[in-house]
Parts: structure tokens; C-alpha cells; sequence
């Protein structure tokens, strides 16, 4: 029932409520004594009333309540009302051969449950079209669909319509040459048919957020020419049993009536999850899996249509979901190197008004490790910021703020009241941090060292590495322990105890250790083991003994790296105590800065020897 439809049920009830009380009450005589009329009125007073009885002009009476209908000999009729009590009445018409008789106060009994039903009435009416406005009942509706009707959640991009190409990908060569494959089967699968060859029924991209996943499904259909028809599996997932399956059915029914085509799954890892490694029990999220399995690999073929999903969690996916006959081909969309964020720059860089001294390779450089989303977010900030500072063109000044905003998290917080103890012991720990990464083996040039703060860090240390590494050794990674827990060892030398500005600082430390542990073999005692990240199921894979020597052995690697650290930086104390003073004065250093008052001659007895 539409909502408007149940409108009239609340005014047909208030209508109900107006009118049949005035209905009622239309054959009610007066309470009040009016002047005298003649004996035969229709609606005579009480004393009228008893005036014709004791002159035998009533025939009959019925009592109804305090009413009181009768009839006169004369054959008139009248009504009125009577007095609560009056215990003469009875014996006066007896006296007078008056026909007695008495009803039940059926009528009146109605009338006092009458607003508790119209109340009721009213509650149920207004549920109803809150229920039906807000879509309560769609999950009913959705179970009694007839079979090939499309649901409302799907989506249909028609050919054309996607105005994304690879032409706007940059960044992952390698992954457009396996996708152009795809691509030339919805183009010509006659050649593939001709062959032989079957083309992969799946595609499953995966990698960090923002590296383009969605992006690369969007060029597909728009290179090919077919209809995209694009779903997030959090829609498939509801609260009652058996919506998601439908859902799944309704999907692959649009994408028949459309084939060719691509059906693009968002966040597969919310509905494809290990089945049974839920402890609540969700028998709706294992069901529609089991119907998206059938509908992939089922009796019915799907020639034409090729399903692409996307996940950040390959590890986490149900191992029927990556056999062949499903997602075929898996491909990953990782973070871009150093010549993919060139390119993915020079995408960006389109319609924006640069200098001529910006320099879009050094850019590149300086911002390792982030994804397609955060190199456009960095140009977009960095416009931002040129219009804010009312530039003509965009700048270098600008870009490196626009840097440090997306790394750091936030802009710079040059009003915040910031005590002369608070700042110096945030100098102290930056400087221990570069020193650490400045001294030791191998290391990575620091692009910035700064005490302003920014998002939640009170300061930061920004190294940019040389070169791009895949791969890391043991010696590697206790550096960056070193480096990381450099900055609480300075407090402790410099100022005596260690502040809680160390807290992320030791969070990734940790997290670091367990992995060189657990999942890199990277420790002497426990040998070549890699522990799942996070085990599927009640059974985690190793005993509660395994648990514990990892732990231990994390332990040892911190306390190992924070002793090397406190160990460097007493060899190399005069250089901390240079170093946090230009902060404290300067707040903001950068690399050439910082190796010009590392080069200044110390005193003989701060010579600092070597330190490994």
C-alpha cells in the first residue's frame, strides 16, 4: 500500500471522532427545566412528565439508562431525561397502570470506548505511512519480484555514458595491458571465440585505498563501450534473510538483459568474506555468497559479461571466490614508483596554471609512497593554497606545503599556544630523530625537519630515500627502528625523562617488530615462520607458546633499537644540542640546513666517534 493511498485512514478517523458524538447526542432532550408546554410534547420536563402520568395520559414508558421513552394514550411519543435517582417513580406508575420496561445502555457503552479505538486507529495509520515512506517493506517486495525485474539498487551506466578512458589512468601501465585484453574481447570476442580461447569470467583488482581500483573498472567500460553496471557488496547485506541472494539474482538478471557488459562489485570484502569465520552467526552474509558463487560458476552461462570487483583485503576472501571459473584473473593495483607518480602528476597537472621553476619530478621525489588519490589531492591543495594566497600561478613554496598537509595530516598550526618548556623538548625529539637518520649506515636524506605543529604531531622528520626499494633486510628495518625510537631517547638524554609525544613513534615501532618476527623470519629464535596477519576461524594456526615467544622476541628488538639509539646520540650529543637550538630558534629546517650545522666544527672533546 503506497503511502499516499493511507493518507485518507487518519482524517476518516478524525472525521469519526466529530461526528458521530454530535450524531449521538442529536436525540438527547435537555437537562434543564424549560417554560411549560402542552401535555403531548415530544420532550416534556421531568415535571411535565409526572403531571401527565397522575392525569393518565401516558400509555407506556422504557427506561434506557437515565432516558426515558414512552408513549402517550393519545398515541404521541416523547423522550426525555430523567433525574440520576428517584425512588418514587417506579410505585407512581405502578400506582397509574403505567406499561414499565427497561433496555440496555448498549449505545452509550459504544460511545465510551469510542476514543481509546480512535486513538489505536490512529497509531496504526500513522505507522503505516512511516513504514511505507521509509521503505520498510522493500525486502518483502524484493522476495515476491518476479524473476528478471530489475531492483531499484541496480544501476546501469548505458554505453558512452562513462566518460572515464585509460587515457585518465596513469600510473599503472602494467595493469591497463592486462585489462586491454578485456577491453578487445567486448569489442571483437568472435577472433577469441574463433580460437578457442574463453575470457576470464573475473577480474579482481586489489591493493591500498586510493590507488585507482574503481578508476580502472571505469576505463574498462569506457574503452569497450558497454553498459558498467556498478554495486557495493555492503548493498547485498541486509538484516533479513534472504534479501541479499535476491539481490544477487536481480543483479546478474539486469546484466543478462544488457550483455555485453561489466558488472563492477565495490568493497567485495564485505560480503566475501571466509565463510565461518563469523562468530555472530550471519547466515544472510554466508547466503549471499553462496548465490554470488552460483551466479559465476552456475548451470546458467553468462557469455558477455565479465564481473570486476575491487577489495583493499585479498587475504580475507573466501577461497571459492579465487578459484578459476570465478575471478580468474587477479591483478594488483599497488602504491605507483617513482615514474608512476610522474605520470600521475602530469594527469593532475592538466588546467592548472604552474610557474616555470616547478619542477613536477622533484614532486615525485618528495612524496614516496602515496597513492593516485593523495598525489591529485596534493595538486589540488596546492591550487587551493595559491588562490588563498592570491598567487598568479601555482608555486613550489606551495606544492611543499600542500605535501606536508597530505602527509602530515593537516595544515600548519602557527597559532597554537605552545609553552617555551613544550617547545624545546619537541625540538630535542625531532633532533634525535634526524641525527638518527642522518648518522646512520646507509641512510636516507632529510628533506625537513620541523617543530610547528601539524594535524595531531606536534613536529615531524621527513626523509625522502634515493631510490625506491620492493625489498628490505634485517639490518634495514633496525634502522628505521633506531630512527624511530631516537626521539624519546633524546628526551631522556637531554631533558631526563621521556614525554608522551613518543606514543606513535612506539606504536610503529611495535608494529614494525611483530612483523619482522612473526611474518618476515627475521628472528634467531623463533627461525624462517610467517604467521597469518589475521587467522580466519576459531583456529589462529599456532600455539599459545608461539604467542608468547613472539611477543618476547618483539620486546627484545625494542630494547635492542632503543639502546643503539641512546648510543648514538650520546656519541653524537654536541650535534643534538646544535640542532635542537636551531629549531627552538628556526622551528623549520631543511635538508641543506641541516648538513650545514652538522659540517660546523666542534670542540675537540665533542668529537663523536662512529657509531653502528
Amino acid at each position: 500500500m503506497k503511502a499516499r493511498q493511507l493518507l485518507w485512514i487518519p482524517f476518516l478517523l478524525l472525521l469519526l471522532s466529530v461526528t458521530i458524538p454530535v450524531l449521538a447526542a442529536e436525540g438527547d432532550p435537555p437537562t434543564t427545566d424549560e417554560a411549560a408546554e402542552p401535555a403531548t410534547s415530544p420532550t416534556p420536563s421531568y415535571t411535565e412528565f409526572l403531571n401527565a402520568v397522575r392525569a393518565k395520559r401516558v400509555r407506556s414508558v422504557i427506561f434506557t439508562g437515565q432516558n426515558i421513552q414512552g408513549t402517550y394514550t393519545n398515541g404521541g411519543d416523547f423522550s426525555l431525561m430523567g433525574p440520576p435517582s428517584d425512588p418514587q417513580l417506579p410505585a407512581l406508575l405502578d400506582t397509574y397502570n403505567v406499561q414499565t420496561s427497561y433496555r440496555s445502555e448498549t449505545r452509550g457503552d459504544y460511545l465510551n470506548y469510542l476514543p481509546l479505538v480512535i486513538v489505536i486507529g490512529l497509531g496504526i495509520a500513522f505507522f503505516l505511512i512511516a513504514r511505507a515512506r521509509s521503505g520498510a517493506q522493500q525486502p518483502a517486495e524484493n522476495l515476491s519480484r518476479p524473476s528478471g525485474r530489475p531492483s531499484s539498487t541496480v544501476r546501469v551506466i548505458e554505453p558512452g555514458k562513462v566518460p572515464v578512458t585509460f587515457a585518465d589512468v596513469a600510473g599503472h601501465d602494467e595493469v591497463k595491458e592486462d585489462l586491454f585484453e578485456l577491453v578487445d574481447f567486448l569489442k571483437y570476442p568472435d577472433k577469441y571465440k574463433a580460437m578457442g580461447a574463453r575470457i576470464p569470467k573475473g577480474v579482481l583488482l586489489f591493493g591500498p585505498p586510493g590507488t585507482g581500483k574503481t578508476l580502472l573498472a571505469r576505463a574498462v567500460a569506457g574503452e569497450a563501450h558497454v553498459p558498467f553496471i556498478h554495486f557495493s557488496a555492503s548493498q547485498f547485506v541486509e538484516v533479513y534473510v534472504g534479501v541479499g541472494a535476491a539481490r544477487v539474482r536481480d543483479l546478474f538478471a539486469v546484466a543478462r538483459k544488457h550483455a555485453p557488459c561489466i558488472i563492477f562489485i565495490d568493497e567485495l570484502d564485505a560480503v566475501g568474506r571466509h565463510r565461518g569465520s563469523s562468530m555472530s552467526g550471519n547466515d544472510e552474509r554466508e547466503q549471499t555468497l553462496n548465490q554470488l558463487l552460483v551466479e559465476m560458476d552456475g548451470f546458467e552461462m553468462s557469455d558477455g559479461i565479465i564481473v570486476m570487483a575491487a577489495t583493499n583485503r585479498p587475504d580475507i576472501l573466501d577461497k571459492a571466490l579465487l578459484r578459476p571459473g570465478r575471478f580468474d584473473r587477479q591483478i594488483t593495483v599497488d602504491v605507483p614508483d617513482l615514474r608512476g607518480r610522474k605520470a600521475i602528476l602530469a594527469v593532475h597537472a592538466r588546467g592548472k596554471v604552474f610557474k616555470e621553476n616547478v619542477n613536477l619530478d622533484l614532486v615525485a621525489q618528495r612524496t614516496p609512497g602515496l597513492t593516485g588519490a593523495d598525489l591529485a589531492n596534493v595538486l589540488n591543495e596546492a591550487a587551493l593554497l595559491a588562490v588563498r594566497a592570491r598567487l598568479e600561478s601555482i608555486d613550489m613554496t606551495v606544492i611543499d606545503e600542500a605535501i606536508d598537509r597530505v602527509i602530515a595530516g593537516g595544515p600548519a598550526k602557527h597559532g597554537r599556544l605552545i609553552t617555551p618548556a613544550e617547545k624545546t623538548r619537541i625540538a630535542v625529539h625531532e633532533a634525535g630523530h634526524a641525527l638518527a637518520a642522518r648518522f646512520q649506515p646507509n641512510p636516507d636524506p632529510v628533506h625537513r625537519v620541523t617543530i610547528i605543529p601539524r594535524g595531531r604531531a606536534g613536529g615531524y622528520t621527513m626523509t625522502t630515500p634515493d631510490e625506491e626499494q620492493m625489498l628490505y633486510t634485517r639490518s634495514q628495518l633496525m634502522n628505521r627502528l633506531v630512527m624511530l625510537l631516537a626521539g624519546r631517547a633524546a628526551e631522556e638524554l637531554l631533558l631526563g625523562e621521556a614525554s608522551t609525544g613518543a606514543q606513535n613513534d612506539l606504536e610503529r615501532a611495535y608494529d614494525l617488530t611483530r612483523q619482522m618476527v612473526s611474518r618476515f623470519g627475521m628472528s634467531p629464535n623463533i627461525g624462517p615462520v610467517g604467521l597469518p596477519a589475521e587467522p580466519g576461524g576459531f583456529d589462529r594456526g599456532y600455539s599459545e607458546e608461539l604467542a608468547a615467544l613472539v611477543d618476547r622476541e618483539a620486546r627484545k628488538l625494542l630494547n635492542d633499537a632503543a639502546e643503539r639509539a641512546r648510543r648514538l646520540l650520546e656519541a653524537h650529543r654536541a650535534h643534538l644540542e646544535r640542532v635542537s637550538q636551531a629549531l627552538i630558534e628556526r622551528e623549520t629546517l631543511d635538508g641543506k640546513e641541516l648538513d650545514q650545522i652538522l659540517s660546523q666544527d666542534l670542540p675537540a672533546s665533542a668529537a663523536a666517534p662512529s657509531v653502528s
